[in-house]
């Protein structure tokens, strides 16, 4: 693909990521995003085949960019759980991307959604790497030795998710960032041998 090439499909997974940010997959239009990006549907077609594979390049381009702008796979121990706060800080920046995954993340729970398979396998990936990363923690004698990486796992991405939700409800009650922070500063106390 050359260099015009992949600036109009990142242009398109841009406002295909706004579009299914304010109206959820099946509120987004094709027609709005190939109108805004100044193509006929038919053009935006022949850039991704469907609807669905749109939703699926979208968000797995919004944790490509989480992941360069973070450089949160390479992160343990400690450095990875205030790595995970410099997202969450950057996300209450950006509440459109939070609105977006929560949509989507609320949609895809029943399986005939076309993102239903991608949350399944980011959920996966995920606690994988923060388990990954707890363990790294614990070989360097960072972490204590009986620590339940996954549980740790699964409650912190639990944390995250419903700290979004509850912003994205209730912004001027709920400081997303602060309590996240808060939580992990909390967590590393507790972690420690």
């Amino acid at each position: 693909m050359s260099r015009r090439g992949y600036a109009r499909r990142d242009r398109i997974l841009a406002v295909a990521l706004q579009e299914f940010a304010e109206n959820g997959y099946r509120g987004a239009s094709l027609a709005r995003i190939a109108e805004r990006v100044e193509l006929s549907q038919a053009g935006l077609l022949h850039h991704f085949k469907s609807k669905e594979l749109l939703l699926v390049a979208v968000l797995d381009y919004r944790d490509e960019v989480d992941t360069r702008r973070f450089d949160i796979e390479v992160a343990s121990g400690a450095e990875m759980l205030k790595r995970m706060v410099e997202v969450v800080e950057y996300n209450s920046r950006v509440p459109g991307l939070v609105q977006l995954f929560s949509v989507i993340s609320g949609e895809a729970v029943t399986g005939d959604h076309p993102g239903h398979e991608w949350a399944r396998e980011r959920y996966r990936r995920l606690r994988s790497w923060v388990g990954d990363a707890l363990r790294k923690g614990i070989a360097t004698g960072e972490f204590r030795a009986d620590l339940d990486t996954e549980a740790h796992a699964d409650r912190l991405i639990a944390m995250m998710d419903g700290l979004q939700t509850q912003w994205l409800i209730d912004p001027e009650r709920v400081d997303m960032a602060a309590v996240f922070r808060g939580y992990v500063d909390d967590l590393i106390a507790v972690l420690r041998p």
